[in-house]
């Protein structure tokens, strides 16, 4: 690295990374567009911005998750070729980590290619202004939660007896099992038969609970010193409220916690490894279920004459989530009441450690409110479709 490069890359970051104005990014760019030497010092500090992230409790996943919310496409191709070239540098993060490398490749990532790739058909300055919008974001990124295995191994072994983290302990190649759940919820999105729908999701939740009991047991048997673990899902944009509610009933019914983090768009769920995979699926799947079920009672309604669409929508998905809430908090309430009494002690220490792993995580929690539920008929029309959505082979609610 010459002198003359690093001294191009710091005017440009002086210019352009500290300040928010365009005039400021339009300089900063164009000292980085006449100097083509400089273009490895400023990959370089890119993957410094990178591991700085990950220092502050960022994930890949997160990161790919705030650019794509706050950026845009060729942004997105950048951070996951940045992300790809760091990554043989970095220290082993373990299975989940793995995995959201790997699905970088469906995003763009190309390997660890020294140098993330220039966008096809831009010139110079472009590219170097979308660089510098990329590192403006990075480096301003807050500090957020650590929740990987080393930093939960340090934090505390509630129900442990030590050695092996969460990630370590309870994490492993993916059973068959999980891939029937996987297979019959992907059959249940699919099909257009309201009928088999049901029957699919009723077999994924049976097998989902089933899964959990035996992951317990097998822990207990083998002696494992296994923690909780924690992971972020994604509560997209529109009607992030109510999302957020299901997503923490889902949570909840599957021995889990949700803290919902509204400014970044995620929720941070705490729980075993084998709850939390069943929480992502079956939050997945329901909002799959919900859409469908929304497109298909707003075309009714409009039908009818009405045209308040974002009320109506509101309205629905908050009945969703209430309902699909409170049924899943009656079914798990009834496998609990249906276990032997051998198995509720084990299930009652895994609940004390996912509770203390949150409380060390977010030592203060706050309860959203959900707000503009004004539309009657959404709610009526929500509230039909959750008992539609057969999450457990019972009854539906009166």
């Amino acid at each position: 690295m010459s002198t003359s490069t690093s001294s191009t890359v710091e005017r440009a970051f002086r210019a352009a990374l500290y300040a928010t104005t365009d005039d400021a990014l339009d300089t900063g760019a164009s000292l980085l567009a006449a100097d083509p030497a400089a273009d490895a010092e400023l990959d370089r500090r890119g993957q410094e911005f990178v591991a700085n992230a990950w220092r502050r409790g960022w994930q890949p996943a997160d990161a790919v998750r705030i650019v794509r919310r706050e950026l845009d496409d060729v942004h997105l191709r950048l951070v996951t070729a940045l992300i790809r070239a760091q990554a043989p540098h970095d220290r082993p993060r373990g299975p989940r980590w793995t995995a959201q490398l790997d699905a970088l490749d469906a995003l763009g990532g190309t390997g660890a290619a020294p140098v993330p790739p220039r966008p096809p058909r831009t010139d110079r300055f472009s590219h170097a202004t979308a660089v510098l919008e990329l590192y403006r974001l990075l480096l301003r990124l807050p500090a957020l939660e650590p929740l990987d295995e080393a930093a939960a191994g340090a934090a505390g072994s509630a129900g442990t007896a030590g050695g092996a983290g969460p990630e370590e302990g309870d994490r492993r190649p993916e059973s068959r099992m999980l891939g029937r759940i996987r297979a019959l919820l992907a059959k249940a999105e699919a099909t257009g038969f309201p009928e088999e729908a049901e029957a699919l999701t009723a077999k994924a939740q049976e097998l989902m609970a089933r899964h959990s009991v035996d992951e317990a047991l097998l822990a207990v048997r083998a002696h494992a010193a296994t923690a909780p673990d924690a992971c972020r899902i994604g509560v997209e944009a529109p009607y992030e409220q109510t999302k957020a509610v299901l997503l923490d009933a889902i949570a909840t019914a599957n021995h889990c916690r949700a803290v919902w983090n509204e400014p970044l768009g995620f929720s941070t769920v705490v729980g075993f490894a084998a709850d939390l995979e069943a929480v992502e699926l079956l939050y997945t799947s329901l909002l799959v279920q919900a859409g469908t079920a929304m497109t298909k009672a707003e075309a009714a309604q409009k039908a009818g004459g009405r045209k308040r669409t974002k009320t109506f929508r509101q309205s629905f998905l908050a009945a969703y989530a209430h309902r699909v809430g409170a049924r899943l908090a009656a079914a798990a309430e009834g496998r609990t009441s249906g276990l032997s009494d051998d198995l509720l002690p084990v299930l009652a220490s895994r609940d004390v450690a996912v509770t203390e792993r949150l409380d060390r995580l977010f030592p203060e929690t706050t309860t959203s409110r959900l707000r503009g539920m004004s539309d009657a008929a959404g709610w009526e029309e929500g509230a039909r479709a959750a008992d539609d959505a057969q999450v457990e082979a019972r009854r539906r609610l009166d």
